[in-house]
């Protein structure tokens, strides 16, 4: 019985090590993410700017992974990533997909990810990005991509992936928020991201998963809009909004969340928002109390 006991404290221990759930709100001190909400085409012309400007130069190695998608028919004649090539004008891109999780940790397989300077992910369903990479060398690979200062994009799915506690990932349905798959990438420590967020009506449910998990921020990325992580801080970009789901925060009338504006900036360390057209926006809507009467 004791033994079972410690096993299940060890268990624990690592489920908290490897998703980050209780680390620090911390980006990455060299890498860049850039995290959107979803739409038709995932990127369009404004996120296709921002990106290649991040990337630098056209001929510059970008892996694209369309593995959360169905399927595996996903050659150079598919249609999201001509799209994208074309918006982009990125011309040395490189497709990575397997849904074999030896293949995706053996060395031969991630090769392109040691050298790529940027990653897209694509969207879909994100639990198959966990089954096929999570704890893989291609997660390692990720990890070593934004710390040599590379760049990792990631849209609906894509995006939902890079947070450490990984929402709509059950298998039966992307309705359930707390599924049979709960762990995510972790690229951006302590949160859970949800996406589409107003344009399907899910501005509420990022709640019951900050209720039960108080300690992550959850972030929701409404359809057509971003978010470009650097250091410590996130700006948004694009045209709709950002929600903020912070337990420790609520507004001065008692809501569960709140909104953030293109241009606004977040900083994930101190958990605050900033509006450089209005500085005093924030301080007067947003009031330290948590959500929950025993705190």
């Amino acid at each position: 019985m004791k033994f079972q006991k410690l096993l299940q404290f060890i268990c624990a221990l690592i489920l908290v090590s490897s998703t980050g759930i209780y680390a620090s709100d911390l980006g990455h001190a060299n890498g860049k993410l850039l995290i959107m909400g979803g739409g038709d085409k995932q990127f369009d012309q404004k996120v296709a700017k921002i990106f290649m400007k991040l990337v630098g130069k056209p001929d510059a190695l970008i892996v694209y992974i369309p593995t959360a998608a169905p399927g595996n028919h996903f050659g150079k004649n598919w249609s999201p990533l001509k799209n994208f090539k074309k918006l982009t004008g990125a011309t040395n891109v490189v497709i990575l997909h397997t849904r074999d999780r030896k293949i995706a940790n053996s060395k031969q397989f991630v090769k392109p990810l040691t050298k790529a300077k940027a990653v897209v992910i694509y969207g879909g369903r994100q639990w198959r990005l966990a089954d096929a990479y999570l704890h893989t060398l291609v997660q390692k690979e990720l990890y070593n991509l934004l710390k040599r200062g590379g760049v990792i994009a990631g849209g609906s799915a894509g995006a939902s992936i890079m947070g450490s506690f990984l929402v709509r990932g059950d298998t039966k349905n992307n309705t359930i928020m707390i599924g049979d798959h709960q762990e995510g990438f972790g690229f951006l420590r302590n949160t859970a991201i949800d996406q589409h967020l107003l344009y399907r009506n899910r501005q509420f449910d990022l709640v019951k998963v900050i209720e039960k998990h108080p300690k992550l921020l959850g972030i929701g990325i409404d359809r057509n809009t971003g978010i470009l992580v650097s250091g410590n801080k996130f700006k948004v970009f694009a045209g709709n909004y950002v929600a903020i789901y912070d337990y420790t925060h609520t507004l001065i009338h008692g809501g569960k969340f709140y909104f953030l504006a293109p241009g606004d900036i977040f900083n994930l360390k101190t958990r605050s928002p900033f509006r450089p057209s209005d500085p005093n926006y924030f301080k007067r809507k947003i009031v330290p109390k948590c959500w929950s009467m025993n705190c």
